[in-house]
């Protein structure tokens, strides 16, 4: 099983399955399709998961199938973009199903609708396959993000100066600011309690930020005080399954569509070419 709210999800209400529902197909679709509508919701929905559980096709038909399922109307791939309540960011790749063949402009109005949506109980940290809109070639030598808490750190010296910490302060007391946070403190609390109150003259900032971490440690959050945070869809495109960035042509399969060049969910040109789908769930 897809780990929650990243497997296969209901594009919509449909009617009860019927022997009907898949005869437009051809039979090895058919089966599949038959197969992944049995699934729960939230069953892994990658080509290769689905291959070790069907009991007759590997992972090369499967794989082909399901872009064949996708051009038929009752698969998408759909990239969403979410903004969750502690300003975090992240796209994370949905995969949608439908019992009955969708045209390519229901899908778009279903992908349209999907802007704006609030996703609380399905957002999990962590869970999430974090990828930039488009791919970029890292620059070489990047310094590491030294993260939030070294960032709440650096910045002391501008809430008061006499607070203001070298880098290597900053560095040494980042994984007790980062317990902070990781309690529930958000960067203004942390602030406001190393920086209220400070005597006239501060002679060793590092140390009194360090004992001031110390003292003032919030508790540990208990389970009921771990409420979800709220996350809401900021943009939703549909994804072509087929291509994964080899040597295809970027022009006609980008790696996300904009607006979808064929107008089915598949890119042109990817049913011509060795299918090469998602790898995720």
């Amino acid at each position: 099983m897809a780990k929650t709210g990243y497997g296969k999800r209901p594009a919509g209400d449909e009617s009860p399955h019927a022997d009907a529902d898949f005869v437009h197909l051809g039979p090895r679709e058919a089966e599949l399709a038959a197969f992944i509508d049995a699934l729960p919701t939230g069953a892994a929905m990658g080509h290769k998961a689905l291959a070790a559980e069907h009991p007759r096709y590997g992972q090369q038909a499967v794989r082909t199938s399901m872009g064949r399922l996708t051009d038929a109307g009752h698969l998408r791939w759909v990239k969403e973009h979410l903004t969750v309540e502690d300003n975090s960011m992240r796209w994370v790749t949905r995969t949608y199903w439908s019992r009955e063949r969708r045209s390519a402009e229901w899908w778009a109005e279903f992908v349209r609708a999907r802007h704006g949506r609030d996703v609380t109980h399905d957002y999990r940290p962590g869970l999430a396959r974090v990828t930039p809109l488009e791919p970029e070639r890292a620059p070489e030598r990047a310094a590491p993000d030294p993260g939030p808490a070294h960032h709440v750190l650096a910045q002391l010296r501008n809430a008061d100066r006499r607070l203001a910490l070298s880098d290597a302060e900053c560095r040494a007391l980042a994984p007790q600011a980062a317990e902070w946070l990781a309690r529930g403190a958000t960067p203004t609390d942390l602030t406001q309690a190393l920086t209220a109150g400070l005597p006239d003259t501060v002679s060793n900032p590092g140390g009194f930020a360090r004992k001031r971490l110390e003292i003032k440690m919030p508790p540990k959050r208990t389970r009921a005080d771990s409420a979800p945070l709220r996350a809401v869809v900021t943009r939703a495109v549909e994804m072509c399954p087929l291509w994964r960035g080899g040597r295809a042509d970027r022009t006609d399969r980008q790696w996300h569509l904009r607006g979808v060049p064929r107008g089915d969910g598949v890119g042109r040109g990817c049913l011509t070419v060795p299918h090469q789908g998602p790898q995720w769930a």
